[in-house]
């Protein structure tokens, strides 16, 4: 290519890439707003309908789950099945929050409630940690955890590694970073309160599937793959992740497409774990551990695949010597 070629697509794909950043970045965010959101209602029915007609006004916003009492409402906070319950009783109603969940969302809720134009009392069932309150520091680590995922899938491919021993550096870079990561965001900052060392498999889990697939594309198509994969994970993983307020707070289908990738499904397993003793992680670790182990699986096929093109050619050359 030309110097002159060259000049002009520089030109023209830095505007390009940043208006692409801009999009996904900023569109989600100008667009924040609740699509079938998870809500619970719980109290007698009679009671129940005033509150439900009154979610029903803002059509699409919310998903509403119907429970028995304010017990039973409790319980779906915990295990994550709502964001919160409108819980109407004799003495009142009462709304329950999970500001550990997303703090934009409890705040949401508060919002609503206070729009229905009676008293309520509100609840943090789950509340964010002291240290954290608003969620910043959590929100905060899914570019660092993606960052160095891809710098491991790029170090390793850039020197060379193939097959088990890219694997091998690939898992103990990223059980490194995980503990490294439990000891800053825990033992340090407060700023997660589960257990310690589930809190570590998450981070060590979120970056070895970023960086297994950075590794096993780039073992596959050549070092293009590094581009293409940190492109994917940085344009769309970290924007479309919802760690900031929620996946049902992002237009669809970015929401959606969020959990499916390593990011976002790296911030729904940490809140779960952290603060919900677990409750609704299986989704996105099962998530994290496809990209892992499919990222993984491609670098090992990629070694397998550059080792028979390499040998073809020295057989050819034997068989021609020999002849």
């Amino acid at each position: 290519m030309s110097t002159r070629r060259r000049l002009i697509a520089v030109v023209v794909l830095v505007p390009v890439l940043a208006a692409l950043a801009l999009w996904a970045f900023a569109w989600p965010a100008a667009r924040t707003a609740p699509r079938d959101l998870p809500l619970g209602v719980a109290g007698p029915a009679a009671a129940t309908a005033q509150v439900e007609r009154q979610l029903a006004r803002h059509e699409g916003a919310f998903e509403i789950h119907r429970y028995a009492d304010e017990a039973a409402a409790r319980d779906a906070v915990e295990d994550r099945s709502v964001y919160g319950a409108i819980v109407v009783t004799p003495g009142g109603t009462e709304l329950l929050t999970a500001s550990a969940g997303s703090p934009v969302v409890a705040q949401l809720l508060q919002q609503q409630a206070a729009a229905m134009g009676t008293e309520v009392r509100t609840v943090d069932v789950v509340p964010a940690p002291a240290d954290d309150p608003r969620g910043a520091a959590l929100t905060s680590s899914v570019l660092p955890l993606a960052l160095a995922g891809i710098a491991g899938g790029a170090v390793v491919t850039l020197l060379g590694l193939r097959g088990t021993r890219a694997v091998a550096a690939l898992v103990a870079s990223a059980a490194l970073v995980g503990l490294a990561a439990a000891a800053v965001a825990h033992s340090w900052l407060g700023v997660v309160d589960g257990n310690w060392w589930a809190e570590a498999g998450v981070f060590s889990l979120a970056t070895l599937a970023v960086g297994a697939a950075v590794a096993g594309l780039a073992a596959l198509i050549g070092t293009p793959g590094i581009g293409i994969t940190a492109g994917v994970m940085m344009l769309l993983g970290n924007p479309f992740s919802g760690a900031a307020s929620a996946p049902e707070m992002l237009p669809q289908p970015v929401g959606a497409i969020g959990q499916w990738l390593p990011p976002g499904a790296g911030a729904s397993a940490l809140r779960s774990t952290a603060f919900f003793d677990g409750a609704a992680a299986t989704g996105p670790v099962l998530t994290l551990t496809w990209w892992a182990a499919l990222g993984l699986g491609a670098v090992v096929l990629g070694a397998l695949l550059k080792s028979r093109t390499e040998s073809e050619p020295a057989a050819e050359r034997e068989l021609a010597s020999v002849s």
